[in-house]
């Protein structure tokens, strides 16, 4: 993995978020910054359009996440989908507003709806409805959780406690080690179901969207399925942006299924001539 402080906090990096509260407006200027400063790390090798939105937390935390494009085009992983699915995986389901650095999309507000309810939306900002003010935007996140390497289908299962599977009730998580501990993923479904994310493609978004690279093993749990193996759609993804890894996948009392990227999805399509 490469990985340093600044790359991943090239803003505050106070321990604790500012507890004051802002006006809506000063929030939403300060978010608007944020994802616009971490647009740039979008992956859009086909539209050469990159998005990303940054979202609040109840106590200031900044959740970032950006555009994340596959060669399968129904596969990418939208800017707000990648903030929402971080904040579930690292166990913060307080979310209070997002904010883009322009106008929020019609189908970002529609996906917003679910996890912030009766929200107030203006000039590219939605937030709760019901509060005059915002929590103060302060540090952002780290999507890394301390830890050591020791067992990475343990960590899984914890992880996957995490998902967020109102529709499924079947819980995934996934992990990857670093240099300081772990980066996890988990499912994250929406009333419709096409704006759901699988754990492993929710990884791979906070992967990106925090620069994070050099990725050798990744590791899964299906805590209510020891026989379950990646779909499709999380395939497609690995072979794109993990393509050197190996994956381990729970099988309960027997050792993990220990799989590469190839042998999950060979002859797997690259898109080279759609990049522009």
């Amino acid at each position: 993995m490469r990985y340093s402080e600044a790359t991943i906090c090239p803003h505050q990096r106070t321990s604790l978020a500012d507890s004051r509260s802002v006006s809506p407006a000063t929030a939403a200027s300060a978010l608007r910054q944020i994802a616009q400063d971490f647009a740039p790390r979008a992956s859009v090798p086909y539209s050469q359009s990159p998005r990303a939105v940054a979202a609040l937390l109840s106590d200031g935390i900044v959740v970032p996440g950006v555009r994340v494009e596959s060669a399968s085009y129904s596969l990418v992983i939208p800017a707000v989908l990648n903030a929402v699915s971080t904040c579930f995986a690292l166990g913060r389901d307080d979310l209070v507003a997002v904010a883009a650095p322009d106008a929020l999309l019609e189908r970002e507000i529609r996906y917003l709806d679910a996890y912030l309810g009766a929200a107030t939306t203006f000039d590219g900002f939605m937030r709760l409805s019901g509060h005059t003010e915002c929590p103060k935007p302060g540090a952002l996140i780290n999507p890394i959780e301390s830890g050591s390497d020791s067992d990475g289908i343990a960590r899984a299962r914890l992880v996957a406690e995490r998902a967020h599977v109102p529709e499924s009730d079947f819980p995934v998580g996934c992990v990857c080690y670093v240099d300081t501990g772990w980066i996890p993923g988990v499912n994250v479904e929406h009333p419709d179901w096409s704006m759901t994310l699988c754990a492993e493609r929710n990884l791979v978004g906070t992967l990106v969207t925090f620069g994070v690279s050099g990725i050798d093993a990744v590791y899964l749990s299906a805590l209510k399925d020891k026989a379950a193996s990646p779909c499709g759609a999380c395939r497609q993804l690995l072979s794109e942006y993990l393509r050197g890894a190996t994956i381990y996948t729970d099988r309960g009392t027997a050792p993990p299924a220990c799989e590469s990227i190839d042998t999950l999805l060979p002859g797997s399509f690259t898109g080279e001539a759609l990049r522009h």
